[in-house]
C-alpha cells in the first residue's frame, strides 16, 4: 500500500515507524528539513521537503498512486486543504487530524466527505474520551473498550495484597468455575520487557498485568487483586485548554462534581459561561495554597491537562501526596509517556500517541477493525472479524500452531463477550481480540486473512 503521511511531528513520525514495519511504501511530507532528517535516517522511508498543501509537492511524491493519504501537521487548516487537493488529484482515501471537536460532533451534518476528507481525527477529543473511560474504570490504570464494553481491558499493577501473587495463569484461573478474565501481557517491575503469558505464568508482586474481560470480569478482578472498591464522584481539573473543557463538559454530563482550575482570567470566564454545572476556578494550580483552600484532599481524582508536560507530572505528584486516589496527567514528550507509573502517577495519557494508534486502525491489513498499544508495554491489541474463508475458521484454538508471542484475549459473539480457552471454536462473523508483540503482527494476521 502507498501511504503518504503530511506532518514530521510526533503523530506523523510515529505513524510511519508503526508503518515501516508493516513494509508499507511511505512517502513523508515536511518543511522541516530537521524533523525529515530524523525520520528518513531512523525510518526506512522516503522523504520529501515541502508544503503539504503545495500541488507540486504533492504530485512530486505521487499523490494519484496513492492509497491513502494522511495530513497530520499541527496546523488544523493545513490539514483540512491538503486532503481535500490530495482527493482531488487521486488519492483514494484521506484523513485529516483536526482540533476542533466540534468537525467530529457535526460531521455528518457538514459533509466532510462530500468535498474530499474521509476521515476526523481529533487528539484532544480521544485523550478526553480517554480520560472518562480511564475515571469510569477507577480501579484499574489502563483501559480499552471494545463493541462499547462487551469486552474490556484492564490494567493494574499486583500489590502484595493480591490473592494470586505466587500463583501460575493456570491456577489463578482455576479460582474461580467460570472464568471472565485473562491475562493478555506482564511486564516486571523494575523491566521495560514484556511478557505474554502462558498456563505456566507466575505472578510476581509489582507485576504489571494487562487482563481482557467479559462482563463480570472487572468485579472478579478487583477481588483477587485485593484493591477496595471506591467510587470516583468528585474530580478536579486542572488547565483549560482545549482538552480540559472536553473533558469537563462530558464529566458534567456523566454527572461527575467537577471543579476546573485556570491561571488565565478571560478563559477561566468563558469557560465558566459555557461549564454551568463545573465550579470553574482562576488560581495558579501550581500554588499549594490554592488547591488546598481547594480541598484537593477530598478530590477523588485529580487530571492535569495543561500545556505543559512537567506542570501536568508535578502537580499531579502532589495531588498524589494530599491522598487523590485516582491521578492522571498529559504530557507531550513521548519520553516521559515511558515512565508512568514508576513516577507514582497512575496514568500518563499522550494525545499524539492515540491519535496516531487511532489513525493506524484504518490502516491494518485484513479485517482489523480496532487496535491500540498497550501503555509503557511493547504489545498491540487487535481485534479482529472472523471470514468464512480465514485460516482459523471453524478450528479448536489449542489446535492452532499459534506464534508464542501472540495470545487470544477475548471473543466477542451474538453481542456477547466470551473468555476463549484452547477448546473454544472460533466461528466466522466472530469478533476476536488478540494481543501480540510488534514482531508477530504479519503473522496473526495471516491467521485471520
Amino acid at each position: 500500500m502507498k501511504i503518504i503521511i503530511a506532518g514530521a511531528g510526533e503523530v506523523g513520525f510515529h505513524l510511519a515507524k508503526l508503518l515501516s514495519y508493516e513494509s508499507q511504501e511511505i512517502t513523508l511530507i515536511d518543511n522541516q528539513k530537521d524533523s525529515l532528517a530524523y525520520a528518513g535516517e531512523n525510518l526506512d522511508i522516503k522523504t520529501i521537503k515541502g508544503d503539504a498543501t503545495s500541488i507540486a509537492t504533492l504530485k512530486d511524491g505521487r499523490i494519484e498512486d496513492s492509497e491513502l493519504f494522511i495530513a497530520v501537521t499541527s496546523s488544523e487548516t493545513t490539514n483540512i486543504t491538503a486532503c481535500v487537493l490530495a482527493k482531488q488529484l487521486g488519492a483514494k482515501r484521506t484523513i485529516a487530524r483536526i482540533s476542533n471537536t466540534e468537525f467530529i460532533d457535526n460531521k455528518e451534518e457538514l459533509g466532510f466527505s462530500t468535498f474530499g476528507i474521509d476521515e476526523l481525527i481529533s487528539p484532544e477529543s480521544l485523550a478526553a474520551s480517554e480520560i472518562e473511560l480511564l475515571l469510569n474504570q477507577y480501579g484499574f490504570n489502563d483501559t480499552y473498550e471494545f463493541e462499547d464494553g462487551k469486552l474490556t481491558m484492564l490494567g493494574l499493577r499486583l500489590s502484595r495484597t493480591a490473592t494470586f501473587i505466587g500463583k501460575t495463569v493456570k491456577e489463578a484461573a482455576e479460582l474461580y468455575s467460570e472464568l471472565h478474565f485473562i491475562p493478555i501481557a506482564i511486564q516486571r517491575y523494575g523491566t521495560q520487557y514484556t511478557i505474554i503469558p502462558r498456563g505456566d505464568t507466575i505472578f510476581k508482586e509489582g507485576d504489571k498485568v494487562v487482563f481482557i474481560t467479559s462482563k463480570g470480569g472487572d468485579e472478579e478482578l478487583f477481588e483477587l487483586s485485593g484493591k477496595v472498591k471506591v467510587g470516583i464522584k468528585d474530580v478536579m481539573i486542572l488547565g483549560g485548554s482545549q482538552i480540559g473543557y472536553k473533558t469537563a463538559k462530558d464529566l458534567c454530563k456523566s454527572k461527575f462534581n467537577v471543579k476546573l482550575v485556570e491561571n488565565r482570567q478571560n478563559v477561566a470566564e468563558d469557560l465558566a459561561d459555557e461549564l454551568p454545572n463545573a465550579l470553574i476556578i482562576c488560581g495558579d494550580g501550581r500554588n499549594v495554597d490554592i488547591l488546598d483552600e481547594e480541598n484537593i484532599s477530598q478530590m477523588d481524582a485529580f487530571i492535569s491537562v495543561t500545556g505543559n508536560s512537567e506542570t501536568n507530572i508535578m502537580s499531579c505528584l502532589l495531588a498524589k501526596s494530599k491522598g487523590v486516589k485516582k491521578t492522571i496527567a498529559l504530557v507531550e514528550n513521548m519520553d516521559y509517556y515511558q515512565l508512568s507509573q514508576s513516577i507514582g502517577i497512575d496514568t500518563l495519557i499522550n494525545k499524539k500517541l492515540l491519535a496516531a494508534n487511532t489513525i493506524f486502525r484504518y490502516i491494518r491489513k485484513g479485517e482489523v477493525v480496532a487496535m491500540t498499544k498497550l501503555t509503557n508495554m511493547n504489545a498491540e491489541l487487535l481485534e479482529f472479524v472472523v471470514k468464512p474463508n480465514s485460516k482459523i475458521t471453524n478450528r479448536k484454538i489449542k489446535d492452532l500452531d499459534f506464534p508464542r508471542s501472540a495470545i487470544f484475549g477475548g471473543v466477542i459473539r451474538n453481542g456477547e463477550g466470551l473468555i476463549p480457552l484452547g477448546e473454544f471454536v472460533i466461528e466466522a462473523g466472530d469478533r476476536v481480540v488478540v494481543c501480540c508483540l510488534p514482531r508477530s503482527i504479519a503473522e496473526v494476521e495471516k491467521f485471520f486473512a
